[in-house]
């Protein structure tokens, strides 16, 4: 069931919302590959833009690999993730459902330390790398790769189910970073010259519908960030006589 919501944003022909908590959502364009936030950042620095796992993500910039490679040793680089599966394992028994699914000591992480460690199956064969973090807020961040999207969350969902049958308290949640999601409709929408903004109407899944919710809409193939706003989007300074 969708919902008509009014939006601030810049006007696109069709309006994306963040993914839900436990599930991998499709875009309705496979031929278009998802971008991530930082995709016109990688653009403007020279990236060269190659598919990877659905997404346009940069393989080299301007520098040679031996460059980046040696400016990361001297100094530091950034890695964008948002294009990864990134979950939170919450929950009492979160360091016993990682410790069951992958090797390493996940108990003796120091709160914000984090890990590369391994996911194994039952046989204890490996099935993917990734990053276990031990945030100080008392959950588990867990950062793998995005060519093993579905298989990862379904290994992850599968213990996290097992558990709970056993009466633990242990959750997990899906962090929205990710870009594409559910499809939505733009209705109609047109700039407003005292928010200096574009404004638009649409209608988008109820459980996207509660003002404030970060929404993204499409602009000439080029993603925008949006909000779901209350009515009107401008406050009158007039009065009416009664």
């Amino acid at each position: 069931m969708q919902r008509a919501v009014s939006m601030v944003a810049h006007l696109g022909l069709r309006l994306k919302v963040l993914p839900s908590a436990l599930g991998r959502p499709l875009s309705c364009a496979k031929d278009v590959l998802r971008r991530t936030p930082l995709y016109d950042f990688h653009l403007a620095h020279g990236g060269k833009m190659v598919a990877f796992a659905g997404w346009s993500l940069p393989v080299q910039y301007r520098d040679s690999h031996v460059d980046s490679h040696l400016h990361t040793r001297r100094h530091c680089s950034l890695f964008d993730v948002s294009h990864m599966l990134q979950t939170k394992i919450l929950g009492c028994d979160r360091v016993k459902l990682m410790e069951s699914l992958v090797v390493g000591d996940i108990a003796e992480l120091r709160p914000n330390q984090g890990m590369l460690s391994l996911f194994t199956n039952e046989a204890g064969g490996i099935l993917d790398d990734l990053i276990v973090t031990s945030t100080s807020e008392g959950y588990l961040y867990v950062v793998s790769n995005a060519g093993c999207w579905d298989k990862d969350l379904a290994l992850m969902q599968g213990k996290v189910r097992e558990l709970q049958n056993m009466g633990s308290d242990v959750s997990l949640e899906v962090v929205d970073n990710a870009l594409l999601a559910l499809q939505g409709t733009v209705t109609s929408g047109c700039p407003s010259p005292c928010l200096k903004k574009n404004v638009a109407m649409g209608y988008v899944p109820c459980e996207y519908s509660r003002p404030g919710t970060p929404l993204l809409v499409e602009v000439r193939r080029k993603q925008q960030m949006a909000v779901v706003s209350k009515m009107p989007f401008v406050t009158t300074n007039y009065y009416t006589l009664k």
